[in-house]
């Protein structure tokens, strides 16, 4: 991965490679940006560029023999730690080292992957992918060597917000004091979630969305859109890559969504008929089906839709993102989302989001929400 295959950030990218020139590279750096900012890319892209020993100004050169294993994510000192799960039928530990297969073919497919499809790479099913205490030991146990072939070895924690509260503390120290030439970036979506102790031994750098320039012109390279096409892919995405991509044609998942929305919004609006409630019940019993990283997924596409109600209303359509049948559908269900139920219904989706994290039961969640949409909806 080269600077080059980063979409935009060019101030990021100058930023960093001065680090680089001025010998000023920080041992701990937290990569913050929104989903589909590219910061994964880019922590890749840096630490190629470290350990490449034919770097030219602006990149690495990507043919020198660290450069080739770096295209491969197999430099032997390039470390990962990122949230996983087993199924239940492995009996394997649960440590990035022995999912490594499976990481290094879902980045090197999509360097711009979210915690969703990383999880259906892994065919986890409902579990929760975290950080635990024995990766920790891992991480402390790698970087207590010397570098194998390269002047800095580097650890890549993907998603440090899934790191296990009780693990953290194994990390402070290493944190903090790192042995010589060792390099952390902690490539992260939310701030907040976030361990403080963990914030505090990092130097932040904040990824803006991309511009929509840069957007543009991956789209016309990467899918050969036509340039009108791209442009207005580039305007929906709202500085997500990773939302142009699904609107590309690029998404594997996107049709559950839609799928299951409106039948289910449907339900709930009838659900205080006999007959519509018990529909409404064996519908909630699919949902635990699906597992946690789908539902959260489902109910934030659900949030989207919301907003998408409100933006019809009050803008006349000139501020939607969505289009084609999906937006026809949503404009006969956009009636009943208003200014009087839009922050009630938002606070329990983002309610039922975090409480999904926390493990609650998945029938009684889906159930509980449906009836309290139900209300809103019907006012």
């Amino acid at each position: 991965m080269q600077f080059n295959d980063v979409i935009g950030q060019s101030e990021i990218k100058s930023v960093l490679i001065q680090t680089v020139r001025e010998q000023r590279v920080s041992h701990a750096q937290l990569f913050l940006g929104s989903e589909g900012s590219g910061n994964l890319a880019m922590a890749i892209a840096y630490a190629q560029y470290i350990s490449c020993t034919n770097k030219s100004a602006n990149d690495s050169c990507g043919k020198c023999l660290s450069c080739i294993k770096y295209s491969k994510l197999a430099h032997p000192d390039l470390h990962f730690a990122v949230p996983v799960a087993k199924k239940k039928d492995e009996d394997k530990a649960v440590v990035t080292e022995n999912f490594l297969g499976q990481w290094r073919e879902a980045v090197l497919e999509n360097p711009y992957l979210n915690l969703f499809q990383w999880m259906e790479a892994l065919d986890v099913e409902n579990k929760q992918l975290i950080i635990n205490a024995r990766e920790c030991d891992e991480i402390v146990k790698k970087l207590s060597l010397k570098p194998y072939e390269s002047e800095y070895k580097v650890m890549i924690i993907w998603m440090p917000e899934k790191l296990f509260h009780s693990a953290a503390p194994k990390l402070l120290k290493i944190l903090e004091e790192p042995t010589e030439k060792t390099l952390f970036i902690l490539v992260a979506e939310s701030y907040e979630q976030i361990l403080p102790t963990i914030l505090s031994r990092t130097q932040l750098i904040k990824f803006p969305k991309v511009n929509d320039k840069a957007i543009k012109r991956a789209l016309t390279e990467k899918y050969h859109l036509e340039e009108e096409n791209a442009n207005t892919i580039s305007h929906l995405a709202d500085g997500n890559f990773l939302e142009a991509g699904r609107l590309a044609g690029d998404s594997k998942d996107e049709s559950y969504n839609q799928k299951n929305f409106l039948p289910w919004m449907r339900l709930c609006f009838g659900a205080f008929d006999k007959e519509n409630m018990i529909k409404l019940v064996e519908k909630v019993e699919e949902f635990p089906k699906a597992g946690r990283e789908r539902q959260k997924n489902f109910l934030s596409y659900s949030l989207y839709v919301f907003r998408e109600c409100i933006m019809l209303q009050y803008s006349g359509g000139a501020l939607i993102k969505m289009s084609g049948q999906p937006l026809e559908e949503i404009k006969k269900f956009s009636r009943f989302v208003n200014e009087e139920n839009i922050l009630q219904l938002t606070d329990e989706f983002n309610s039922a989001i975090t409480d999904i994290e926390r493990n609650v039961n998945a029938r009684t969640l889906f159930l509980d929400l449906s009836l309290k949409a139900a209300r809103l909806l019907k006012g």
